[in-house]
């Protein structure tokens, strides 16, 4: 049994790293005005929205946003956030269960996947306030 799940990753993964990967345009036009729920490992890993002139807010799903902007270099689409300086650069592929994201276009890294429509909004609170 273990050893079947373990193939069906395999070849969902060689699937998904087939395809080719998007190119800024072509993420953009995928992503702007939309709200994404990015899963790891059968999990919801976080959520993204995706705002005009590549600006982004993203959360890890406790409520705490961070505003960041998002650019095209080497055939990745990189993110700086204002928490994080150095980019997070990821090769994002399309599928046809959605957007698959290698971090830094390798194999043994983090894969996140576009997660199905939970149902569910982005949740940011304020600046944390009092004393």
């Amino acid at each position: 049994m273990l050893r079947n799940l373990v193939i069906l990753v395999a070849l969902s993964t060689q699937g998904a790293m087939a395809q080719t990967a998007l190119s800024g345009s072509e993420f953009d036009a995928y992503t702007r005005g939309k709200t994404l729920f990015y899963g790891f490992g059968g999990t919801v890993y976080g959520v993204e929205r995706y705002l005009p002139n590549r600006r982004v807010i993203w959360s890890f799903l406790d409520g705490d946003c961070q505003n960041g902007v998002w650019y095209e270099r080497d055939g990745q689409i990189c993110f700086v956030y204002e928490d994080r300086l150095d980019p997070q650069c990821w090769v994002f592929t399309q599928t046809e269960k959605g957007l698959v994201a290698q971090f830094e276009g390798d194999p043994s890294s983090t894969e996140l996947y576009e997660a199905d429509d939970l149902g569910e909004e982005m949740i940011c609170y304020g600046p944390d306030v009092g004393v």
